[in-house]
């Protein structure tokens, strides 16, 4: 295992497409739900333990080795959100293009021939971080970070929040990225696709359905 890997995959920086969706941020804004740095926590920390915790599980299985295509039917079974699942294949498809291109991979491109429109991102994220020489909590702390960065910077854009403040709410949340990632790692390697967590937040699925609809929106979900 590299570190030097692991900063690259989680690096915001890297080409993978995440900057153009918020996570939920920019619904929450809207309906009034983050206001301030303290909303953003208590979102944050909400969204990790749920959808963050689920697919820092899938993620974390793809890089033990479980079946992709197991895994990504996993992954549309735990996102009852159409809209939610769109955006996933859309983010997987985009990481696809800069792993291959990172991390050349025979695993990769047969993820890539088996769905080319695009495999959830978590299946994607854990199948470049095999490639990369990185194990299933690695991936799943890559997942657990950016289940939390992508709505922390969605949230200085939205609200010109402090972006130091933001940062703040990242570094308190660490502990607990560190904790969803273990238990996601963990359920990994008891090499069970239908036994990895499936947690959900159905608010999230909800807003995401309406910011579809949208006519006029910041990010892409």
């Amino acid at each position: 295992m590299t570190l030097s890997a692991l900063l690259v995959l989680a690096d915001g920086r890297f080409p993978a497409g995440g900057h153009a969706h918020s996570g939920g941020a920019e619904a929450a804004v809207r309906a009034g739900r983050i206001k301030d740095a303290a909303d953003l926590e208590s979102f944050c920390r909400g969204r990790l333990h749920t959808t963050g915790l689920t697919s820092a599980a899938l993620a974390a299985g793809a890089a033990h080795g479980l079946d992709p295509y197991e895994l990504d039917a996993a992954a549309d079974a735990r996102t009852p959100s159409a809209a939610l699942r769109a955006a996933a294949r859309r983010l997987g498809r985009q990481l696809m293009r800069a792993a291959r291109a990172t991390w050349p991979s025979p695993e990769l491109d047969a993820l890539a021939a088996a769905f080319p429109r695009g495999a959830h991102q978590p299946v994607v994220l854990g199948t470049a971080a095999r490639a990369a020489g990185l194990g299933p909590e690695e991936a799943a702390h890559c997942v657990a970070y950016e289940t939390v960065g992508g709505p922390a910077t969605a949230a200085v854009r939205l609200l010109s929040l402090d972006p130091y403040r933001a940062t703040a709410v990242l570094a308190r949340l660490a502990p607990e990225m560190d904790h969803v990632a273990g238990r996601a790692a963990a359920a990994a390697r008891q090499g069970d696709v239908d036994a990895l967590p499936a947690a959900s937040a159905p608010l999230l699925d909800l807003t995401a359905e309406q910011h579809a609809a949208w006519p006029v929106r910041l990010f892409a979900s």
